[in-house]
């Protein structure tokens, strides 16, 4: 016989059982341990790739004297406000320029045109194998001379450095807004925006380009990145961009184009978070239901 008392434990012993998770075993906490600590490794390496030289970049501008002076002198210095205003504003508008042309490409390529998804992509790989120097030549040869001779007047001349940023920004946008349309069902949400009576650019603009926000950011952020460091196109073509005022800062001052560099990096980085808090403020995905 077992008393009230004896069942009672039995049964909280049974119960406690049944409740106790299995027991992982020692090989496979091994396993993850080793692993977990693998990709912390690859973490910090990755941060002190990204972080020491930017730390030894803002030690060695600390060296002028006074010290400081060196991001004093640079902040004071017209020419940085100026170019790399300029430098921005040709960087937002290569931005829209691109998305103007890339989204309704990629969107028709995927939709009607499957086929020729290679060839396209073959088109926006080539500033890839295609130096900076080779098109800047081209343009400058090219639109020189009549019936367009833009290279003889400033805004002619911005024109040309649009048009060359939107040929670099191609492998960046293409991949990100190509990559976006994957993600949602073209087909379908044309079809629906289409019954409800919208037309082809209704359907881009309300339907189409608010669920590629995060796939255009992508894209904008890199395209940024590169129309403010860049330098040899805004060089052949005379322009008083940020990334030749860089070169010939380097050129005649020691720890100025330290600080320069640390300035524009963190005003690109804000320049960036910026256009991302905008992108992510408005609505989520819309539905065919705007397209009414």
């Amino acid at each position: 016989m077992i008393g009230g008392g004896d069942a009672n434990r039995l049964h909280d012993d049974a119960r406690a059982l049944t409740e106790q998770p299995p027991a992982v075993p020692a090989s496979s906490q091994r396993r993850f341990s080793f692993s977990r600590i693998w990709w912390w490794l690859v973490f910090i390496a990755g941060l002190l790739y990204f972080f020491l030289p930017l730390i030894g970049t803002f030690w060695f501008s600390l060296r002028a004297i006074p010290s400081g002076a060196a991001y004093t002198n640079s902040l004071a210095d017209p020419q940085f406000a100026a170019t790399l205003g300029f430098s921005f504003v040709i960087g937002i508008i290569t931005i829209i320029v691109s998305i103007l042309i890339i989204v309704p490409t990629a969107f028709w390529v995927r939709l009607k045109l499957p086929r020729w998804r290679p060839i396209v992509e073959f088109i926006t790989l080539l500033p890839f194998v295609m130096p900076p120097i080779v098109l800047v030549f081209g343009l400058v040869n090219t639109y020189s001379r009549p019936p367009l001779p833009l290279t003889n007047s400033d805004l002619g001349s911005n024109v040309l450095l649009v048009a060359a940023y939107v040929v670099l920004s191609f492998p960046y946008m293409y991949r990100a807004v190509d990559t976006g349309l994957r993600a949602i069902d073209v087909q379908s949400l044309t079809e629906a925006s289409q019954s409800l009576g919208a037309g082809w650019v209704r359907l881009l603009w309300q339907v189409i380009l608010p669920n590629l926000r995060v796939a255009l950011l992508s894209g904008a952020f890199l395209t940024l990145a590169i129309v403010v460091g860049e330098f040899t196109i805004s060089t052949f073509l005379d322009r008083r961009t940020f990334g030749p005022y860089l070169a010939l800062l380097g050129g005649n001052k020691a720890y100025e184009p330290a600080a320069v560099s640390l300035i524009s990096f963190g005003l690109t980085w804000l320049a960036m978070g910026i256009i991302s808090l905008i992108g992510r403020s408005g609505p989520g995905r819309v539905s065919v239901a705007g397209a009414r």
